[in-house]
């Protein structure tokens, strides 16, 4: 029998979470950001259930763009970081990618290329983020560098907000690429793309041409003062597991490594099979709030490598084989992610590649509008 944790991924939910970006977005198009493996629900999983909707997939890896027109897959494929070596100019061409391009490098890997093709490109502004892309004073030397590569195609001219989900906002960085656009009129007719989740969902003025969800396709919420189910969207992954064994311990008895937690009463403590090496954060601390017999309750002590503790005093009815919960339908992962000092961003690419993905047993539709 295999070890009583899986992933239960619910495509349904997840197109109802795209469809949702859409009417949001409109008009604009949207990118279904699909990194790190589709922030761990698995890339050709949610690319078949978004297949008949996505506008077009946005990745990281060059392997995982060329799996996906492999696997027949024919919407635009945006590779968010574009290209790293020359040799990768040829797969691009070959394969039909769009590359984002956020330095002199890469324009110039561009320029000595032979490509049978114009490759389009993302040319990538930095307006504040201070990550990827090109200042604002660079922009001259970029122009000139545009104007000697002819193997550049189309172009789409993006940035990232930094403070979208914030109170600083994004006004200061759109002032800043507007800026740019003022000093280049070539550009005035360029396809533009701003908006991660958290502008699009606070700052729908600004979507531009394409948009690039990627957390709230998956369920989460990219704030802090607004939760998932509030913005109208549906938790795709549910981890979950079941208790192996149950204790009985006295007032005073400690719990896990270290002995951090000391009970302060009798108690009844569960024991579930899931741990750190399947992705539950090391770092929860004790109070993490968990489900068990679809009842709330919380962890205790410190969070083992296959197994984490919580507490089964007022669940009289459960025991060995009762169903947990560690995330999602019923509790949400925000709230773990919050108690457990992250974000669910980690929690979700943090998943390990021992707990197997099974999808929802619900049906998915198909042609939603």
């Amino acid at each position: 029998m295999s070890r009583p944790i899986q992933a239960r991924i619910d495509l349904a939910a997840l197109r109802h979470n795209y469809l949702l970006a859409r009417r949001q977005a409109a008009p604009a198009r949207i990118w279904a950001v699909a990194k790190a493996n589709a922030y761990g629900h698995g890339l050709l999983r949610v690319a078949k259930a978004l297949e008949d909707v996505a506008d077009g997939f946005a990745l990281l890896d060059l392997a995982d763009a060329v799996r996906l027109r492999e696997a027949g897959f024919r919407q635009p494929i945006l590779l968010l970081e574009g290209f790293f070596d020359p040799d990768d100019l040829t797969l691009c061409a070959e394969y039909g990618l769009i590359a984002a391009v956020n330095r002199f490098e890469q324009l110039q890997m561009l320029r000595a290329a032979a490509l049978p093709v114009r490759l389009p490109i993302y040319l990538k502004l930095n307006t504040g983020m201070n990550r990827l892309g090109f200042q604002p004073e660079e922009m001259p030397a970029v122009r000139r560098e545009l104007a000697l590569t002819p193997s550049i195609g189309a172009i789409t001219l993006m940035t990232h907000f930094a403070e979208a989900d914030g109170g600083r906002g994004i006004d200061w960085q759109v002032e800043r690429f507007r800026r740019v656009l003022a000093d280049w009129p070539e550009a005035a007719g360029f396809p533009v793309s701003m908006d991660n989740s958290a502008a699009m969902l606070r700052y729908p003025k600004t979507t531009g041409d394409w948009v690039r969800p990627g957390l709230i396709l998956y369920g989460g919420s990219p704030f802090t003062d607004e939760d998932a189910a509030s913005l109208g969207l549906k938790p795709v992954m549910t981890l979950e597991s079941r208790i192996l064994a149950v204790q009985e311990i006295r007032t005073g008895e400690r719990i896990g490594y270290g002995g951090d937690f000391v009970a302060g009463k009798p108690m009844r403590v569960g024991v579930v099979a899931c741990g750190y090496a399947d992705g539950y954060p090391r770092h929860a601390p004790s109070g993490t709030p968990i489900l068990v017999d679809g009842q709330r309750s919380i962890t205790l002590g410190k969070v083992s490598m296959d197994l984490l503790a919580c507490d089964l005093t007022d669940l009289p009815e459960a025991g060995i084989g009762s169903p947990v919960v560690l995330w999602g339908e019923g509790l949400p992962a925000d709230e773990v992610a919050t108690a457990a000092g992250t974000v669910s961003y980690e929690l979700f690419c943090a998943l390990a590649t021992r707990v197997p993905g099974v999808e929802s047993a619900e049906k998915v539709g198909r042609r939603e509008k």
